[in-house]
């Protein structure tokens, strides 16, 4: 009989997705031009750097539902 979870992986590594979410949706965080990193206001790098993050996150919860 099949359980609620799926086989391997826990719940939490799940929750490691909505980082993602909660970083890049409260906008008053990030909604500034200092600091700047190679000419590029916070508000750009910020969004930027979050792209290797969110896949590094979607990688570590696909191999835990392996």
């Amino acid at each position: 009989m099949e359980t609620s979870q799926q086989s391997g992986g826990s719940g939490w590594t799940r929750l490691l997705l909505l980082a993602p979410y909660i970083a890049l949706l409260w906008l008053p965080f990030y909604n500034d031009t200092q600091p700047a990193f190679l000419g590029f206001p916070f508000f750009y790098w910020y969004q930027f750097l979050w792209v290797p993050i969110t896949s590094l996150l979607l990688f570590i919860v696909y191999r835990s539902m392996k």
